[in-house]
């Protein structure tokens, strides 16, 4: 009994010291293991998160307005550049010169004068209102020939001035294709308006020219008139000449 009694307190001292060191190793670990398991584990805050995400959203969207916004600086730069981009051709050099033909020949043109104190000049000259008595008929004559020479340099003027215009449209059939052409293939507002204002002078000229036909024919039309009215005139002066006084001669 007394041998039980030592063994059974000895496995009881025993099972004490084990316990005293387990709840040492509890002590010791137990907090390391909690810890680590907290520490893997991390809290999740949606709410955070939530906020997160949104400012990224519109740290996003405004980053793609601003590349937008540098999209659309950079097409409307390249449409400037293409409004102000120049014609490379001009047809005023061929518009201007056939204009300068046609006053050229104009200023060739024989008989009365377009200078209007020359033409004064000469229209009293050839044209008199009256006729005195020391203008022979001879003198009438010669005049009336003149004024026929006048009206035919007249009349062939306004043919050479015709033939030039003739010859000037048909080189603006060419003009005016070109010109169409680079209209309907400008670039830009620049390079259209400038086409236009071309196309306009195109027009402006042949303007031109035909009011320069018009007054070479009327010009012409106008020295045929006078010439008819003078020669009326002098043939009325003449024929009261060779009358005389309509007193018959009476022979002694």
């Amino acid at each position: 009994m007394h041998s039980l009694g030592r063994v059974s307190q000895g496995k009881f001292q025993g099972n004490a010291g084990c316990w005293r060191k387990r709840s040492h190793f509890d002590e010791l670990i137990l907090p390391i293991i909690l810890g680590a398991g907290h520490a893997a584990w991390p809290v999740f805050d949606s709410t955070n998160y939530v906020q997160n995400v949104l400012q990224a959203a519109r740290a996003l969207e405004q980053i793609n307005n601003q590349i937008l916004a540098l999209q659309n600086q950079a097409v409307m730069l390249e449409n400037m550049a293409r409004n102000l981009t120049s014609l490379d051709h001009s047809a005023l050099e061929d518009l201007t010169g056939a204009l300068v033909r046609i006053d050229a020949l104009m200023r060739e043109a024989e008989g009365l004068s377009y200078d209007l104190a020359d033409l004064e000049d000469q229209w009293r000259a050839r044209y008199p209102e009256t006729y005195d008595s020391t203008v022979t008929v001879d003198d009438m004559a010669v005049a009336a020939r003149q004024r026929w020479r006048d009206a035919m340099d007249a009349w062939h003027q306004s043919m050479r001035v015709q033939s030039r215009i003739v010859e000037d449209i048909r080189a603006d059939h060419g003009v005016l294709a070109d010109l169409v052409t680079r209209s309907q293939g400008a670039v830009g507002a620049l390079q259209a308006q400038q086409a236009g204002n071309q196309l306009l002078a195109l027009a402006a000229k042949q303007q031109m020219q035909l009011q320069t036909l018009l007054a070479a024919q009327a010009r012409a039309e106008a020295q045929e008139n006078a010439r008819k009215a003078q020669a009326e005139e002098a043939a009325r002066i003449a024929t009261e000449r060779f009358l005389g006084d309509g007193v018959a001669y009476t022979p002694r």
